[in-house]
């Protein structure tokens, strides 16, 4: 038998098994396993095995709703990302990155709630309700404007209780669709790539949900405390203070506390969280009513006090976190390899949380923009947001305008070397290429040089992460009441009207991405053609397990990797040898599906991979989890029946363990060398005499039409066949 895995293009399964009618054979409409329907011909593959594919490209996405949880929640999924990221796994330094990683996806959901409370209770109920420009032709404000200032508080606190709700139940969705596939691990001993896909971790994200809950209401708290306190203090706020700052402190140790939240199974510790947020959630409620209760009333002209401080020694700690990890993460970092073995994990969090500010404070001032009218959010604005939401979003724009710089500098510096070695490709590949095909070898070179850029987005990457964290340190300058334009002016020579205009021009980007995303979203949910596009950052993100922040979406490994271990192991059982073939992402969910089989399981199973990442960016940015030892385990598992078909022009995929070229001796000795297959792309430069147009550049696509890919499928068949 022969099972295809299709990669992140979302491909239909008569599109996967080039049939054109499929009947289901198990599995459900998010992951389901097809075959062509019998009474048909044709119904088997090159070298006649039996065709079966697996199509997961709804449990990523899946319905609309996932599709934009996963689009809104992207900096939560970029945290969860860089957890995964630490150069080692089981030393003392990767413990200490493992805290660091958890606390800063920590402060993303105070960030989260500081944001939405900024909106509702500094913005809303704080200033906007004490001016009666702001209140006029508004009956739904209008109705609270007159009522004390702690009962305004305590009403519009349930907004962003209600977004911490909502965060909470997408987090707990996936158990709810899950469940039916928790099993047992199958493989003893803790294995790299075998984290991925085994529901051991299930306790693990209700844990830290449960902290990350009580974190938010401990967050929301503050944000009301603070307010009354400097108003007067009384002992019911100063005892009601010092408990959330106890619940507060109590999150930061737990998720620190790696021996008790990463247990495997239900115990003390499980109770525990839960006890934890069930008292946040009952002293927010506490809070709530004792504001409601409040008689005082606020003094006019300023913002809801503390809340600005609050969200700039927020982004201070912020940046402190991702300066420790820069320092720590070498220090864990074992042997040599690429640059980005070391900063992974410190870059995708600087990027995760830069994109949180990003979004945090482009919330912030849309709605102050909205509720000002025709005033504007300018320096004497009534109703304009914190200043440091104002230097957060101008710190945005110069990231913005210095990252471009740097992919430009990067891109014109890197054309000669990348040019040059396509070239010399394009020279080897087609020696005997007519003149008239001139223009063909030239559309050939570009794809192959373009393809070649992928190994130059560290520089990008680095540069966006320090620009990211140094823009957050500088954002605390809003604590002081300096506004952006005078006080660059003052003190650097920045003309105020350009900071004005970057400040303008860095809210319409954070406005662009923020729909880009959305839109991105909604058209990978409805096109699978644009979901080739954008799938890539999506089957990255969401392929590692929610281990640092709960609220990030959902790992399709957690169902696709059992799902395909079960299939297979009754497929061998019942006698059948396998034959795997994946393309780009079905290649990395194989691999950590063949790591999780069942002894005996893989002496009948082969293993074909094509435009496959596991080297090119897994092994490089997970080295801990998919290094050179990880992929020479899974061609033990299988007996080095493993094919792996790569292409020069694609971007994603690449070779395992040799990039030599057909008739060249492998880099590598023993078995691992017979693994990498280059497949010349395209196939010819020249119009064949039965065509009209000259073969396909084919890149990154799929290729089972591709003649080399059935006789790579016969090859592995007879190997199966000879072993039996």
């Amino acid at each position: 038998m022969e099972l295809r895995v299709h990669g992140a293009s979302g491909a239909s399964a008569e599109q996967v098994l080039n049939r054109p009618n499929v009947e289901q054979v198990a599995g459900d409409r998010s992951g389901g396993f097809y075959r062509p329907r019998t009474g048909y011909p044709d119904t088997r593959g090159p070298g006649g095995v039996v065709l079966e594919a697996y199509r997961w490209s709804e449990l990523p996405s899946g319905t609309a709703v996932r599709t934009l949880s996963l689009v809104f929640l992207l900096p939560f999924m970029l945290c969860n990302v860089a957890f995964w990221m630490r150069p080692t796994s089981s030393d003392a330094w990767a413990l200490t990155v493992k805290g660091l990683c958890r606390v800063l996806a920590l402060t993303l959901t105070a960030l989260y709630v500081l944001a939405v409370a900024g909106v509702a209770l500094d913005l809303v109920a704080w200033k906007c309700m004490s001016s009666p420009q702001c209140l006029a032709e508004r009956s739904w404000l209008s109705w609270l404007g007159g009522r004390p200032v702690g009962l305004r508080l305590a009403v519009l606190a349930l907004v962003p209780a209600a977004a911490v709700g909502l965060v909470w139940w997408l987090g707990a969705r996936p158990e709810r669709m899950f469940a039916s596939f928790r099993v047992p691990p199958t493989v003893t001993g803790v294995h790299q790539l075998t984290a991925v896909g085994q529901w051991d971790a299930a306790p693990l994200v209700g844990r830290l949900r449960a902290i990350h809950v009580a974190a938010a209401f401990g967050t929301l708290d503050a944000v009301l405390l603070t307010a009354r306190v400097n108003l007067g203090a009384s002992p019911t706020t100063v005892t009601l203070s010092v408990l959330t700052c106890a619940v507060l402190a109590t999150c930061v140790v737990l998720v620190c506390a790696h021996p008790l939240i990463d247990q495997p199974g239900t115990g003390r510790i499980d109770r525990t969280t839960r006890v934890l947020r069930t008292l946040a959630c009952g002293l927010t409620a506490v809070v709530l009513a004792v504001l409601a209760a409040d008689p005082a009333r606020p003094p006019t002209g300023v913002g809801l006090p503390g809340y600005g401080d609050m969200v700039a020694r927020l982004f201070l700690a912020q940046t402190v976190l991702l300066l420790v990890l820069w320092l720590v993460v070498p220090l864990s970092r074992r042997g040599g390899g690429p640059p980005l073995r070391a900063v992974g994990t410190p870059v995708f969090g600087a990027v995760a949380t830069g994109l949180a500010v990003a979004f945090s404070a482009e919330l912030v001032y849309r709605m102050a923009d909205f509720l000002d009218r025709d005033v504007g959010t300018g320096e004497q604005s009534a109703t304009g947001p914190p200043l440091t939401y104002k230097w957060a979003i101008f710190a945005f724009f110069l990231a913005v305008v210095a990252a471009a710089t740097v992919a430009a500098v990067v891109a014109v510096t890197s054309r000669p070397a990348r040019w040059q070695a396509a070239g010399a490709a394009v020279a080897r590949d087609y020696p005997d290429a007519p003149p008239e095909a001139g223009r063909r070898l030239r559309e050939v070179e570009t794809v192959m040089a373009r393809a070649r850029f992928t190994e130059r987005l560290v520089p990008l990457a680095i540069t966006y992460a320090w620009l990211a964290g140094f823009g957050m340190a500088t954002s605390a300058v809003g604590m002081f009441e300096l506004e952006p334009g005078a006080t660059l002016e003052q003190w650097f020579g920045f003309p105020a009207g350009l900071v004005r205009f970057g400040l303008r021009f860095g809210s319409w980007v954070i406005f662009g991405l923020i729909l880009a995303l959305v839109l991105g979203g909604i058209f990978a949910y409805r096109t699978a053609e644009f979901r080739r596009y954008v799938g890539v950052l999506w089957d990255l993100g969401t392929f590692w397990p929610r281990a640092a922040h709960p609220f990030a979406p959902p790992c399709y490994a957690e169902r696709a990797v059992p799902e395909l271990s079960r299939r297979i192991a009754w497929l061998t059982g019942q006698g059948h040898r396998v034959l795997l073939t994946g393309h780009s992402h079905g290649s990395v969910l194989l691999a950590a599906t063949v790591l999780q089989l069942p002894p005996g399981a893989g002496d009948r199973v082969a293993l074909l991979t094509y435009g496959s990442p596991l080297r090119r960016l897994y092994s490089r940015w997970f080295p801990a989890y998919v290094g050179d030892e990880v992929l020479r385990e899974v061609g033990e598992r299988i007996g080095w029946r493993w094919l792996n078909l790569w292409r020069d022009t694609d971007p994603i995929g690449g070779w395992m363990f040799s990039p030599h070229r057909p008739g060249e001796p492998p880099t590598v000795y023993g078995p691992a060398g017979t693994v990498d297959r280059r497949l010349r792309d395209p196939s010819d430069v020249v119009i064949p005499p039965d065509d009209s147009v000259p073969p396909p550049i084919v890149g990154h696509w799929p290729g089972e039409f591709d003649p080399r890919f059935a006789k790579a499928v016969r090859e592995l068949a007879d190997r199966l066949r000879r072993t039996a």
